[in-house]
């Protein structure tokens, strides 16, 4: 085994070991949004303290997510195992959240399905390119959905408007946009991949035709 090979399988590493505390992380967003569903009177004394515990956990987990792909971008850190977990854990987080904002009525259950159908077709769009041995790089679209979904969803957290800002309508303006980019972008990276597929085939074509004249 070659020293590529054998740091392709290292488990134990910086950005593996953020990836793993984000996911640690999704409970308490879970736990904190699940009591707010309740009614009696000593959570609804608590219902703020418990919206900005999961928005700061959320938000804490989600620049995680940033720091763990520069980390692994700037020491060329690539593992099996890093490749397998983060995709995860942005999923965890995400559809987790999405799911507890739509039992509070923050979003509208559209815009839940959207978003969540979004990540289970670019993440089965993903596994056909890797089974063809292509691949779907993240393009500027996709970037800003998960930027936009990222600030949108921790705003939704919070039903006060502290300092005067209205967080919960900024978060829908937010997510609203978010689940427009997802749209687009699916729409995007379809036809990207369409066309890397028709290109392999003629290449195909072309390399079996050349191969008959010989």
């Amino acid at each position: 085994m070659s020293l590529s090979d054998y740091n392709k399988l290292e488990i134990d590493n910086l950005p593996n070991r953020l990836t793993l505390f984000r996911i640690l992380l999704v409970p308490f967003v879970i736990g904190s949004l699940s009591l707010c569903l309740f009614q009696e009177t000593w959570v609804r004394d608590y219902q703020t303290t418990l919206e900005w515990i999961a928005g700061i956990t959320f938000t804490i987990a989600a620049i995680t997510d940033f720091i763990d792909g520069y980390i692994a971008r700037k020491r060329n850190i690539v593992t099996v195992f890093g490749s397998f977990l983060d995709p995860i854990a942005d999923k965890f987080l995400t559809v987790s959240a999405l799911i507890m904002l739509q039992a509070l009525n923050r979003v509208h259950a559209i815009i839940v399905i959207i978003l969540v159908l979004r990540e289970i077709y670019i993440t089965s769009l993903r596994l056909l390119a890797s089974a063809e041995g292509l691949s779907v790089p993240v393009n500027s679209i996709g970037k800003w959905k998960t930027v936009t979904q990222m600030i949108g969803i921790p705003l939704l957290m919070i039903s006060t408007d502290p300092w005067g800002i209205p967080f919960l309508f900024l978060g829908k303006i937010f997510i609203y946009l978010a689940s427009f980019l997802s749209l687009y972008s699916s729409v995007v990276y379809s036809i990207g991949l369409m066309r890397k597929v028709n290109l392999m085939k003629m290449q195909h074509k072309e390399s079996k035709k050349n191969q008959t004249i010989i």
